[in-house]
């Protein structure tokens, strides 16, 4: 079985450092070069609702492992963060400042959610022409602020 094995040798010449540089400049040049964000045409698509989807996750993430943390170590620092203290702490509240915080924390997720979910639909190759994708944005944004102004209103 050893035997059978190939072994393939690589020729290899010493270098100077000036001659490395010139090979490497020459090995830059013929490599693919990745387009940038000023390669797009922003007239034509609206890319924010995509950038935002980042935006409301990274958020999303960020509040979840704070509260995380703080509520691990709110037995050592002494803070109340027990269900009890957080709901009394909420209902004594002005009702304005109950709306503005919930909305604060549904509209991000609302967001993500339509998005995402739009993101999903764009991988199965569907929807990539653009009077479509601008519908898409207007109905990302509007159904995203309205369903979150619905649930801050009813629930």
């Amino acid at each position: 079985m050893l035997a059978s094995l190939q072994t393939r040798g690589v020729a290899t010449a010493k270098l100077t450092p000036d001659d490395a540089q010139k090979l490497l400049a020459s090995q830059r040049l013929q490599r693919p070069v990745s387009p940038h964000l000023s390669a797009y045409d922003f007239k034509q698509t609206w890319f924010s609702p995509s950038v935002w989807t980042r935006i409301t996750g990274g958020g999303m993430t960020a509040a979840l492992y704070l509260f995380s943390l703080s509520y691990l170590a709110a037995p050592l620092t002494g803070w109340h963060l027990e269900s009890a203290s957080l709901a009394a702490a909420a209902a004594s509240l002005p009702v304005a400042a109950k709306a503005g915080l919930k909305l604060l924390v549904t509209w991000p997720f609302m967001f993500h959610l339509f998005n995402g979910t739009r993101h999903l639909v764009w991988d199965l190759a569907k929807g990539y022409n653009k009077p479509v994708i601008h519908a898409g944005n207007i109905a990302v944004w509007s159904g995203s602020l309205v369903s979150a102004l619905g649930i801050v209103c009813f629930v």
